[in-house]
């Protein structure tokens, strides 16, 4: 039987198929939230994740979602609602990113980048919020963003653009939700051992380069952001809201270009 500080909650967890999403998934699962898991292009995935998050004794459905695209991102609140009765915390945590120096940027590269993390989160909030607001409901919104919401990325413009942006966002929206009893915070992980940093993690010279500018010496793992991510979403975090939290090991405090 499922326990933990979540039980009885519901919570979509964007992107989580693999990387930092799955592994808030299934942490939230082993505290005791049904998750709704939405994936985009690997089903399989999502499946072994929604598997591990009911081996929890929990509830877990997939739903395929671009949330690029606000159709999906609507039909992920009305999954929620329909086969939950309802939904408590939204993770925002579905991300891409493209490389690229300023002048070479396409416009579809921007395009990409920016409806996935900003247009994307902020329409999908948005579609959470009015499903709460209706039902009378408080509610948590928890945004994996960066440590690029601040710190600059050379050659990777856009993906700073999107994560500068959900910055504001997540600022503005305590203020405005705060009366609704709705908290907004965002995450901004560094270096995560995930499949995303798979090619960096393999090129020695560049990961060495990279640990020798983090202060606790290693990257980070998807437990280290899924149990802040547990804190926000629960009663624990309860009086926090318009914060973003830095898990980087102390990477913005000690980074400098090569």
């Amino acid at each position: 039987m499922a326990s933990g500080r979540l039980l009885g909650k519901t919570a979509i967890v964007t992107g989580s198929a693999s990387g930092i999403g799955q592994g808030i998934a299934l942490r939230f699962a082993s505290e005791g939230a049904n998750v709704v898991i939405d994936f985009r292009s690997h089903p399989e995935a999502g499946e072994e994740t929604r598997a591990k998050a009911e081996a929890f004794g929990v509830k877990a459905i997939l739903v395929h979602a671009d949330v690029s695209k606000i159709s999906d991102t609507q039909n992920l609140v009305e999954q929620a609602w329909t086969q939950f009765g309802g939904c408590d915390v939204l993770v925002n945590n579905a991300g891409v990113e493209k490389h690229a120096a300023f002048l070479d940027v396409t416009e579809e590269d921007y395009d990409t980048v920016l409806d996935t993390n900003l247009k994307g989160a902020f329409f999908l909030t948005q579609a959470f919020v009015k499903r709460l607001q209706s039902a009378k409901k408080p509610g948590v919104v928890i945004n994996i963003s960066s440590v690029h919401e601040d710190m600059v990325f050379p050659n990777f413009s856009t993906y700073c653009a999107s994560k500068g942006g959900i910055r504001m966002v997540m600022r503005d929206l305590a203020v405005e939700l705060g009366p609704m009893g709705i908290r907004v915070n965002n995450i901004a992980p560094g270096a995560i051992a995930t499949p995303i940093n798979t090619a960096l993690m393999a090129d020695k010279p560049k990961l060495n380069a990279l640990l020798a500018n983090i202060p606790l010496g290693r990257m980070g793992t998807t437990d280290d952001v899924a149990g802040l991510a547990v804190f926000l979403a629960s009663e624990d975090g309860g009086y926090v809201t318009g914060s973003t939290f830095v898990v980087d090991g102390g990477l913005m405090r000690n980074y400098h270009e090569q």
